[in-house]
């Protein structure tokens, strides 16, 4: 019988700067070096640092952390970072991802009331992925809850296996908050599975983003997985870590997900022959 091996894929492990919110950029791109991350992904909100090419430039060559992906603003509170136009705004992203050397642009479904956006949505981001070699990544959302409400704020949905898309994002604090099945989800993205936020939840309304362990989805199945399918994408942690009551305990946080992702990324499997 063959012994088993360990086999580690390519997948790089970065952290998102949004997880060290309200610290700024430059300080996640500091805990990431001094952590021993292999990049960041960089959230661009209304941090000037975070919208500033040649600033984000300079840091990354300052603290020898390369910058692997970009998230474009998507959020509420970043509809006028860059543009108010999402088209230009998703232009710029592109953009700073090929000066930057990333390979992804993370993307959000269009919020319902954006209609002409979401109206073309599916085929514009086909349209742009076709001109670039960078990934266009649609991220899985989730329905918006109030008590017993619910209201479905994204369009065409916030579901985006639901739709056509060339490459996916996967966050599974956002399966959590939807409540929905995660592994069924991958299991539609298949092949298309481009990127991954990892983060935990417990099926709260709110999107929680806990450090992975501390909720009930399948963050360590999702990452033994990667590690036997070939996957060449980026997992990237993204964690609120807000409440941290000290530099210290966010740092410890921030270690703690490495170390989650690492290990369970490291996948012991038979290989005949060896």
């Amino acid at each position: 019988m063959a012994e088993p091996v360990v086999r580690i894929p390519d997948a790089k492990v970065a952290l998102s700067t949004a997880s060290v919110y309200p610290e700024s950029t430059a300080t996640a791109f500091e805990i990431a070096a001094r952590l021993g991350y292999d990049g960041v992904e960089v959230m661009v909100w209304n941090d000037p640092i975070s919208q500033d090419i040649e600033a984000l430039r300079r840091l990354s060559d300052h603290h020898g952390i390369p910058i692997l992906a970009v998230h474009a603003p998507c959020l509420l509170i970043t509809q006028r970072v860059w543009s108010s136009d999402p088209w230009v705004r998703l232009q710029r992203a592109r953009s700073a991802a090929e000066r930057l050397g990333a390979s992804t642009v993370v993307v959000h479904p269009p919020f319902r009331w954006q209609r002409q956006y979401a109206r073309d949505f599916v085929s514009g981001i086909w349209r742009m992925a076709d001109e670039t070699d960078i990934r266009f990544a649609v991220e899985n959302m989730y329905p918006w809850r109030y008590r017993d409400r619910e209201m479905l704020a994204y369009a065409p949905g916030w579901d985006p296996t639901d739709e056509d898309y060339r490459h996916f994002t996967i966050d599974l604090s956002h399966t959590a908050t939807a409540r929905t099945d995660t592994m069924a989800m991958i299991g539609r993205m298949g092949e298309r599975l481009g990127h991954v936020h990892l983060a935990d939840g417990r099926g709260s309304a709110k999107d929680e983003h806990l450090v992975p362990g501390r909720g009930d989805q399948p963050c360590a199945e999702l990452l033994e997985g990667l590690a036997g399918s070939g996957f060449d994408g980026h997992v990237v942690i993204e964690v609120n870590t807000r409440r941290a009551m000290s530099n210290a305990e966010r740092e410890a946080d921030l270690a703690e997900a490495l170390a989650f992702t690492r290990l369970h990324l490291a996948s012991a499997l038979r290989v005949p022959g060896q």
